[in-house]
This record gives C-alpha cells, sequence and structure tokens, in this order.
C-alpha cells in the first residue's frame, strides 16, 4: 500500500489545528500537530513531513524565522498560515523559501486544496501521470491548451477523486470533502455534480475519465476514452 503523505501542522490555535488535521486525514495524510515554534526543528530531525502548515505568529519562534532556517537543509514544501495580508509580509515569506501563502480566515477544504497542489508541484513525477491541471486560485481545470472554470464543489470533486486514479471514492466521501459546512445533500445532488462535470470535462478533452461504479460510488480512471 502506498504511503499516505505526511503533514505537519503547526499551529498554536490549538482547535484550529485539529480541525486542519481531522480534514487532512478524511483526505487521506497523516498529520501531526505542533503549537509552538521552538519544537518544530527538533520534530523535524526525528521525523519526516511531505508538507509543512506553518503558521506566521508562533511562540518562542516566528514562522518566518522556522521557514528560513528549514530551507537552509531542506526543500519540503512549506504552507505559510498567518492573518497578516499586508502585502509585504506576503512578499517575505515567499522570498525566505515558502511555496504558498493561506490567509485567515479560511475554510478547511481549501487548505487542503492547497496542500495537494503543493505536493502536485513537488512531485512532478506523480504530476505528469494526470493528463490534466488544476489550477487551485482560478478554480480551472486544464487539458492541453483548453481550460473551462469549475463550481467550487465540481473543483473539489475533481480533486478528490486525482488524488487517488482509480481509487473507487463513496458519494459519502464526496458529500464530506465537497461540503464543509455538513449540510444534508442526498446521493442525487452529487450524482447531478458528477453529470455536470463529465460534461465539462467532454467538451475540452472529449473524455469520460469519471466511472460510477453501481451500488459503491465514483473512480477516476485517466485510462478510459
Amino acid at each position: 500500500m502506498e504511503k499516505q503523505p505526511h503533514v505537519l501542522i503547526v499551529e498554536d490555535e490549538k482547535k484550529l489545528a485539529s480541525l486542519l488535521a481531522d480534514y487532512l486525514n478524511l483526505s487521506n495524510f497523516e498529520t501531526s500537530c505542533l503549537h509552538d515554534g521552538p519544537s518544530v526543528e527538533p520534530w523535524l530531525d526525528e521525523n519526516k513531513a511531505d508538507v509543512i502548515l506553518l503558521d506566521l505568529m508562533l511562540p518562542g519562534k516566528s514562522g518566518l524565522d522556522i521557514c528560513k532556517s528549514i530551507r537552509t537543509t531542506s526543500q519540503v514544501p512549506i504552507l505559510m498560515v498567518t492573518a497578516k495580508v499586508e502585502e509585504v509580509d506576503r512578499l517575505i515569506g515567499l522570498e525566505i523559501g515558502a511555496d504558498d501563502y493561506i490567509c485567515k480566515p479560511f475554510s478547511p477544504k481549501e487548505v487542503v486544496a492547497r496542500v495537494k497542489a503543493v505536493l502536485r508541484r513537488a512531485n512532478p513525477q506523480t504530476k505528469s501521470l494526470l493528463p490534466f491541471e488544476l489550477d487551485t486560485h482560478r478554480l480551472v481545470m486544464s487539458i492541453g491548451q483548453q481550460s473551462i472554470a469549475l463550481t467550487a464543489v465540481e473543483f473539489e470533486m475533481m480533486v478528490l477523486l486525482s488524488s487517488e486514479p482509480g481509487r473507487i471514492f463513496s458519494r459519502e466521501q464526496l458529500m464530506t470533502t465537497c461540503y464543509s459546512d455538513h449540510r444534508i445533500v442526498s446521493d442525487r445532488t452529487i450524482d447531478s455534480h458528477i453529470k455536470k462535470l463529465r460534461k465539462k470535462i467532454a467538451v475540452i478533452g472529449n473524455q469520460d475519465w469519471i466511472q460510477s461504479v453501481y451500488g459503491v460510488g465514483y473512480k477516476l480512471d485517466v485510462d478510459a476514452v
């Protein structure tokens, strides 16, 4: 079985860290949580993270200082998380080696999508297996030179399905991923979203990659024609 990517969450708000961990776990990530700055580098000396969610304001040592220190020895993807939205902070964070920037408040599903996007960029050999690209900032799917805008729900579905091509995801898993407010959604609603998503893919790629598995759910089959 393929090893699940490990996300290190460095966030001093423990409830927020736990919420992010729950959403990432539902999307098949392993997670660890730290709540202060000085504990990060000793943890990394003993453990491996595939992605780091790093809060900017931490007790003991700032996220910027931690990011700068990590970059002297590692290129692990780092997503800075902050409530400070001034452009200077954004530029400083990226200049010292951060791979992305997430501003509070945010939805947990946005964080999951950003983590997946960073992993795809960090592992081009994985990305190359998929004949399309997903732009998390514009909610756009591209196949070759053609692209089409997706709704937020359609985009989240595509992110989940493409996270593990060939794996069957139940309608319940799709609901949990796409509706962060836990609203009650019927199977028929999910089927309707999938139908519209299939039509959009057919328009730009003439492909039928999303396959239904009777009585179970849906899977992404990029070898299907």
